[in-house]
């Protein structure tokens, strides 16, 4: 936990000045000013995250439709690359790197995974099929450096089943079952977790995720326990309303532990989160807080930290 603790300081405690990032997008369209006086007027997509030194996240599209993002790798950016089937997102593949242990720096690793994506009733996303496979560079005999090529390390597959709130139709649970694949030995699943959303209107106000083993098919008791909260709601846009829902969900469940970015799931923006592990005897939340940026538009440019690109669609 102390990890996980240390990856969301660095997130929430990194400058805010504003970024000398390029301010027009991959074709040369002129991108909002981040001076909080101008804006766009008319409909926008999110096109960048950034910080002071680096960026987070670029927002690629095919036409209004996201098709891919690039984020943060190793030696060339991290790639995510959607697929779409009429008005839903069908597949998802990722190819590059992830800070899966939240200490601050992606890991040595390469993770190439991808997602299966089904509908139910409603049109409402309800599983997620995964297949991930991690690749290691091996060190060389008589060598003490890895080098090329990248070998397979190991392969899992996950199945993310998605629940709603009667009445509401918002999220309300994620169960994952993850296992192992290992050559000879059958398949099945050995791990869990559970995840409940509860609601303030259309925000998320708090997220509880518990881990534990699987046996024989049983859900054994939780060997970890983490709570997420959201307070003081602002009512002004938050910029991932502009991403899909299949996406955000996918992105969440990137890495083991990414709970922390739920708020992503809100239209409006939290100004102060909290994050307790329920595991210790007494239980202290760690508490982050920003103030937030607008453009004339009242969409969010700046929080946390990060600074939000927009582009004119």
């Amino acid at each position: 936990m102390k990890q996980l603790f240390y990856f969301i300081l660095l997130v929430a405690g990194l400058s805010s000045v504003h970024s000398c990032k390029d301010l027009v997008d991959e074709e040369g369209n002129p991108l909002i000013d981040l001076n909080e006086n101008s804006g766009l007027i008319g409909p926008r997509s999110l096109f960048r995250e950034i910080t002071d030194s680096d960026t987070i996240a670029e927002y690629r599209y095919n036409g209004l439709l996201l098709s891919k993002v690039l984020t943060k790798g190793k030696y060339t950016r991290s790639v995510t690359d959607l697929m779409w089937s009429g008005d839903k997102v069908s597949k998802i593949t990722f190819y590059g790197f992830l800070d899966e242990d939240k200490n601050g720096a992606l890991d040595a690793d390469s993770v190439a995974y991808t997602q299966l994506l089904t509908y139910g009733a409603g049109g409402r996303l309800t599983i997620i099929a995964e297949n991930r496979i991690t690749y290691v560079k091996k060190i060389p005999p008589g060598g003490t450096v890895p080098a090329l090529p990248w070998v397979v390390d190991k392969k899992y597959k996950k199945i993310y089943n998605l629940e709603y709130a009667t009445g509401t139709d918002k999220l309300s649970k994620i169960t994952m079952r993850n296992g192992e694949e290992i050559t000879g030995v059958p398949f099945d699943y050995t791990m869990y977790s559970v995840s409940n959303y509860v609601y303030s209107g259309d925000n998320i106000a708090t997220v509880e995720r518990n881990y534990g083993p699987i046996n024989a098919g049983t859900f054994g008791a939780a060997t970890e326990k983490y709570k997420y909260e959201y307070f003081t709601l602002d009512t002004q846009i938050n910029p991932h309303t502009l991403l899909p829902f299949a996406y955000k969900i996918s992105h969440l469940l990137s890495t083991r532990v990414n709970d922390e970015k739920s708020h992503s799931l809100s239209i409006n923006n939290p100004r102060r989160m909290t994050i307790t592990d329920l595991m210790i005897p007494i239980p202290t939340p760690v508490v982050f807080t920003t103030n937030y940026t607008y453009d004339p538009q009242t969409y969010m440019t700046k929080g946390f930290g990060i600074n939000y690109i927009y582009k004119p669609q």
